[in-house]
């Protein structure tokens, strides 16, 4: 799989001042959420760190760039991966089952004959 991102340097470089590691440029499925964005943790998600990191961080990157993917390197408390249907996503490793959604340009389009309306 290839995605295509920026990483926190070249989002700094264009100015953005508070960013997730990553952002991709075509956003990708984990689960059945859509992701934008993912943010790496080398921590283990503890209910007083999550909680700090949604309110200074997490919900500021999706109201910026939309849903998200956080990956804390040592595990989580399960609990806490309770923001999904709002749009942060919480998991303990890079994800294996990524779906990659296509520009709109790319999408297959019908033939003509299937566009016309019927004589």
């Amino acid at each position: 799989i290839t995605l295509s991102l920026a990483d926190e340097n070249q989002l700094r470089a264009m100015g953005y001042d508070k960013t997730p590691d990553i952002i991709l440029e075509v956003p990708v499925a984990v689960e059945g959420h859509i992701v934008h964005w993912i943010e790496s943790k080398a921590s283990f998600g503890d209910d007083h760190s999550h909680h700090t990191y949604l309110n200074e961080q997490f919900w500021s990157y999706w109201n910026r760039f939309g849903p998200g993917l956080v990956i804390y390197w040592y595990g989580f408390i399960g609990e806490l991966d309770s923001q999904r249907d709002r749009g942060i996503l919480l998991k303990d490793c890079f994800p294996t089952d990524i779906v990659t959604l296509c520009h709109a340009t790319q999408q297959h389009r019908l033939p003509e004959s299937h566009n016309k309306d019927k004589e």
